[in-house]
């Protein structure tokens, strides 16, 4: 699978693209399906996949009127629009947007025609799961399924050695599941004798140490608020099963409430239980333990990452719509998994992804694991997604109090193996435009890029973390766990007692936090809302200056924890950062810009941006300049230029 960078939405509605054959005039050919790395590494192939074996794919369908996609997200993100924060139902979403009836009737036809199994349908259209023979496959898509050699794992992998096409006159835009050159792989593993215990946590272990659990994260990071999630569900992505009676076994140890648990299992998945897979009881656990008030843990599995996606967005299992969603899985993805990060933006759901366990970014091209060749999985790429990096968390007293944290770097083997390095991964991500929010950072101190996308975003803990889990004997452990997939789900539970607090106020939930997160921490109550992580790295031997903390943001834990009701009260009473342009022309200027990453309309003068400004709030200047007004300043506000020096008045 190839990666792709997703900036702007407009664009990410318009990923499919029709070809004709020169072998068939009205074949309709796709693209990108099939692995970068085979000609990257000029890969032979090694076999091919039996035609009896069966396979599960996903066929996405291009939205209908996707031009508009982009400006309805970017109105529900301007804080200037009508619009601002007034997201989508499910339904209407549906409604402006699905495939008609008559496409997705055509799609199933030509399935059913080919032989394939239909295992799941959408009442939003967009996707089609089926079960398939290879021969199948191969004869509707006019390709070979053959194996090679990974690149860079020890396993064969399969890909077509053609991109599929397929008679039928509708378009399609996506077809998942044609290869295993990315296989999903979780962000946790288990603590090795080598990894520093902490001494200031609740759970004590026999070898003296102490792990966190419950109380412990809340507080740390939610210490002075009666919230607890409330009203409020979690959405867990996950890809594998977990045992249910290890989620109350953790609750009874950490004295907390039973939080009722719902499996969402589509096209045919079921949970396998004692597997000693960490991450799905981990993430619900972490979840409960920073939000031990939610009326329930969501947890999704379906065959195909869109799957997955499109029942998060448009429950259709009795559970509700999951405003804050947590997601600790390196996945593959393919041009409709975009479509749904985009739905989910619409719809006012949060979206917190762990941004990884392997140290500084690029990972090395030749290292263990291929997902990360280029500098970041697939899956990294995708935009509304708040990344969350880890670090070290020390209490003070036994668990009673946040004392300070560290970014979480430890020596061990990787988990996903190859070369010893582990730690919260940041960096540049390469493929991205810069988004507008990060402009006024000064991303070059910290080793950052002014022209790129920087990750993580924030963090939380992601060391010195008790799981509890079933192995495959069918005992149950008490385990210590690193990994930023601790930090995530903690995050996710953050954002739900941040929407409890919305709910009760009668106000739309946070959405995608991004601008807001960053709006904060650039104004005048950064210190009030974040934990400033400033010592620890996550170097390592093929990066060895690569990165540090640093006051503010940086590349190993973004703009780091948050520290309780201030945060939540920011995040809540958010009202936009205001942009001004000395150079701007336009016809209309409201000081606005969009969460995709540019601005349209703002303000000409200082003095406009003075008077619309919020209390506490930030006034980005964005062009280089100087402006000879004079205005007066009676309110407390941060004023910046990210372009270059400005100069006002004189």
């Amino acid at each position: 699978m190839t990666k792709k960078s997703f900036e702007k939405i407009a664009s990410i509605a318009l990923l499919f693209s029709l070809a004709t054959d020169g072998q068939a005039a009205d074949r309709q050919v796709l693209h990108d399906h099939v692995p970068a790395a085979i000609a990257q590494f000029n890969l032979q192939p090694v076999g091919r996949l039996p035609a009896a074996q069966r396979l599960h794919l996903g066929i996405s369908l291009p939205l209908r009127d996707n031009q508009l996609l982009g400006p309805l997200v970017k109105s529900l993100y301007d804080p200037a629009s009508p619009s601002f924060h007034h997201y989508l139902t499910p339904d209407q979403f549906n409604e402006r947007f699905a495939p008609t009836e008559a496409h997705y009737q055509a799609v199933l036809d030509f399935a059913k025609a080919s032989g394939f199994t239909v295992t799941h349908t959408v009442r939003g259209r967009s996707i089609i799961e089926v079960e398939a023979a290879v021969g199948d496959i191969e004869k509707a898509f006019h390709l070979t399924l053959r194996e090679y050699q990974h690149p860079t794992e020890a396993r064969l992998f399969f890909a077509p050695d053609a991109e599929p096409s397929l008679d039928l006159e509708l378009p399609i835009l996506a077809i998942g599941g044609l290869t295993d050159f990315e296989k999903p792989h979780p962000r946790v593993r288990r603590m090795k004798q080598s990894d520093p215990l902490s001494r200031s946590f609740s759970y004590n272990i026999p070898t003296g140490g102490t792990l966190a659990m419950g109380s412990d994260f809340t507080h740390a990071y939610a210490p002075d608020t009666q919230l607890n999630g409330a009203g409020q569900e979690v959405g867990l992505f996950e890809n594998d099963g977990y045992t249910p009676s290890d989620i109350t076994a953790y609750e009874a140890t950490a004295h907390l409430p039973n939080v009722p648990v719902q499996d969402v299992l589509l096209g045919g998945v079921t949970n396998n239980p004692d597997n000693g897979d960490l991450e799905p009881p981990l993430d619900i656990e972490m979840a409960i333990a920073m939000a031990p008030g939610l009326s329930k843990v969501v947890v999704y599995r379906a065959p195909t990452i869109d799957g997955t996606l499109t029942e998060m967005a448009d429950p259709t299992q009795g559970e509700g719509l999951p405003l804050q969603i947590s997601d600790s899985w390196g996945n593959p993805v393919d041009g409709g998994t975009s479509n749904c990060m985009a739905r989910l933006a619409a719809q006012g759901q949060s979206f917190l992804y762990a941004s990884g366990d392997e140290s500084a970014l690029p990972v090395d091209p030749n290292g263990p694991n291929g997902t990360y060749i280029n500098g970041a999985s697939v899956y990294d790429l995708q935009p509304y997604m708040t990344q969350v990096g880890g670090t070290s968390l020390t209490m003070s007293g036994v668990g009673q109090a946040w004392s300070s944290e560290v970014v979480w770097g430890a020596s061990g083997p990787n988990p996903h193996g190859g070369p010893i390095y582990s730690g919260s991964s940041g960096g540049i991500q390469t493929t991205i435009p810069i988004p507008d929010y990060q402009k006024p950072v000064n991303m070059i101190a910290v080793g950052g890029s002014g022209s790129q996308r920087n990750v993580p975003d924030v963090a939380a803990a992601a060391s010195s973390v008790l799981c509890v889990v079933t192995g495959t004997n069918g005992v149950r452990n008490y385990e210590g766990v690193v990994g930023t997939s601790c930090a995530a789900p903690l995050w996710a539970g953050f954002v739900a007692l941040a929407n409890q607090q919305a709910a009760s106020q009668g106000k739309p939930s946070l959405g995608f936090i991004n601008p807001a997160l960053y709006g904060i921490a650039l104004g005048t109550s950064y210190t009030d809302c974040f934990h400033d992580i400033t010592n620890g790295n996550n170097t390592w031997s093929n990066s060895p200056n690569l990165y540090y903390a640093a006051v503010g943001y940086d590349l190993c834990t973004g703009w780091g924890s948050p520290t309780g009701q201030n945060m939540i009260d920011a995040l809540v009473s958010y009202s936009g950062v205001i942009f001004v342009d000395f150079n701007y022309t336009g016809p209309v200027n409201n000081g606005s810009y969009d969460v995709a990453g540019s601005y349209d309309y703002p303000f000409k003068t200082l003095a406009a941006g003075v008077s619309a400004v919020a209390n506490g709030g930030t006034i980005v200047i964005k062009t280089a300049g100087s402006s000879s007004e004079t205005m007066t300043i009676s309110k407390p506000m941060t004023i910046t230029a990210s372009d270059g020096s400005a100069t006002i008045g004189n």
